[in-house]
């Protein structure tokens, strides 16, 4: 089993994710082949927080392209990426990400 700290990559820090803090709801970019039980222990474990609850979204790579050259000039696609939305129990949050309001 792979080390907590290497499953969780980074927090996501959007406004949609800043949002969603107010129903007890985190967001992360995780390793590609971690699942649900492996995101739900390395939450706990590195923030000390009790997890009632993890979804996990596939994000496909988006086209990418340099405007300067023109729209049919296509330069590649944005990466993959695995996206953890995790819900803790009643009570617990994490302070690390709240930062000051």
């Amino acid at each position: 089993m792979k080390n907590y700290a290497d499953i969780v990559i980074r927090p996501i820090v959007s406004e949609k994710a800043y949002y969603a803090r107010e129903d007890r709801k985190y967001v992360f970019e995780v390793v590609k082949d971690a699942n649900k039980i492996q995101i739900k222990e390395a939450i706990e474990k590195l923030f000390k927080v009790k997890v009632e609850k993890v979804n996990v979204i596939n994000v496909k790579p988006k086209p990418k392209r340099d405007i300067r050259r023109g729209a049919l000039a296509r330069e590649g696609y944005t990466r993959s990426w695995k996206k953890a939305i995790v819900t803790l129990k009643e009570g617990y949050t994490i302070k690390e990400l709240e930062g000051e309001h």
